[in-house]
Formats: structure tokens, C-alpha cells, sequence
């Protein structure tokens, strides 16, 4: 599955690497000062948010697997469980900002 993933993401890379140049020489009646920030923004902003549910799915798993392990240990589990998750959702909500700025 790995090797399927990262092949799925090298070619969708390099599409989004070749696209304006492809996309340039096929119009030529369009102006040559495109704005591509729009663009980058959305998928900056689609790639943190993907790799923030992940990474707070993967911290929410840890927590309760740690907190069935050792159930006197909830509560700081618990505290540092928030402190990670808000750590890692501001993330997103940088990027966000870095979208609405552009």
C-alpha cells in the first residue's frame, strides 16, 4: 500500500509541476502574468488539513490506547492529549490564514 502512495503522489506532483507550463503553451492567447497563488493556497491549504486528521487521528488512537493500558494515568494523558491536538490544529488554522492573506 505504501508503494502505491507514494507513486500516487509523485505523479500527481509531477502533474502539478508540468501543468502551467503545459497549460501556457497550449493558450497562447492568454497573458503570461498568471496568478497562481489561489491556487497554491487552496492546496496548501487542503494538504495541512489532511495531514492534521491524520496526525489527530493518530494522537487520538495513542491517547486511548495508552489511557487502557494505564487508567491511572487518564489524566495527564489527558492534558497532554489537548495540548498535542491543539498543537497540531493550529497548523491548519495558520495555513488558513495564510490563504485568506494571499
Amino acid at each position: 500500500m505504501l508503494k502505491k502512495a507514494m507513486w500516487f503522489l509523485t505523479a500527481v506532483t509531477t502533474l502539478l509541476v508540468l501543468a502551467p507550463a503545459t497549460f501556457a503553451q497550449a493558450t497562447s492567447a492568454v497573458p503570461e502574468n498568471r496568478d497562481w497563488v489561489g491556487l497554491a493556497a487552496a492546496a496548501g491549504l487542503g494538504l495541512a488539513a489532511a495531514g492534521c486528521g491524520l496526525g489527530q487521528g493518530r494522537a487520538t488512537a495513542a491517547a486511548c490506547e495508552a489511557s487502557a493500558r494505564n487508567p491511572g494515568a487518564a489524566g495527564p494523558i489527558r492534558i497532554l492529549f489537548f495540548v498535542g491536538v491543539a498543537l497540531i490544529e493550529s497548523l491548519t488554522l495558520y495555513v488558513l490564514v495564510v490563504a485568506f492573506v494571499k
